[in-house]
């Protein structure tokens, strides 16, 4: 975490019709930005890291959790904790709805179950097509060569 942060809570984040993660699991720092922006950016605190325990978080079951630990453990510390920070933008409100809004897409891509491929098979038609033109393309070569000479 960083020093000299600012921590508070704020509403409800709703990931999707099922699950929305309570106030109480999410926690949000504000610290100065880095980059250009002259004498304005080194006296507000604009960048917002927005973290939650994973671990701790009574909204998902235990096999979202697992799901969301294995697909955004290079986002999680070695407690669990998965942080999302934004500070793209010169407000500290507009880097928290950003913030709060890439933690929801996050998780949600986390979350939605992945569609198993169906395995398909190449129809007869394709196959005997393939093949015709094997042998016509065959006979063109053949043809293509010098006759036997028949004497």
């Amino acid at each position: 975490m960083l020093s000299g942060a600012v921590f508070c809570n704020m509403e409800d984040l709703y990931i999707n019709p099922k699950i929305s993660i309570p106030s109480g699991c999410l926690n949000m720092s504000y610290s100065r930005s880095s980059g250009p922006g002259g004498q304005h950016v080194n006296k507000l605190n604009t960048r917002v890291s927005i973290f939650l325990d994973v671990r701790r978080c009574s909204c998902f079951s235990e096999a979202q959790k697992r799901t969301v630990s294995t697909i955004l453990k290079n986002r999680m510390d070695k407690q669990g904790v998965l942080q999302v920070s934004s500070q793209q933008y010169r407000s500290q409100m507009a880097n928290r709805d950003a913030a709060l809004r890439r933690m929801a897409e996050l998780i949600a891509a986390a979350i939605k179950p992945k569609r198993r491929r169906k395995k398909t098979r190449i129809p007869k038609s394709v196959i005997e097509k393939r093949l015709r033109d094997k042998k016509r393309r065959s006979r063109t070569k053949q043809h293509r060569s010098n006759p036997p000479n028949t004497e």
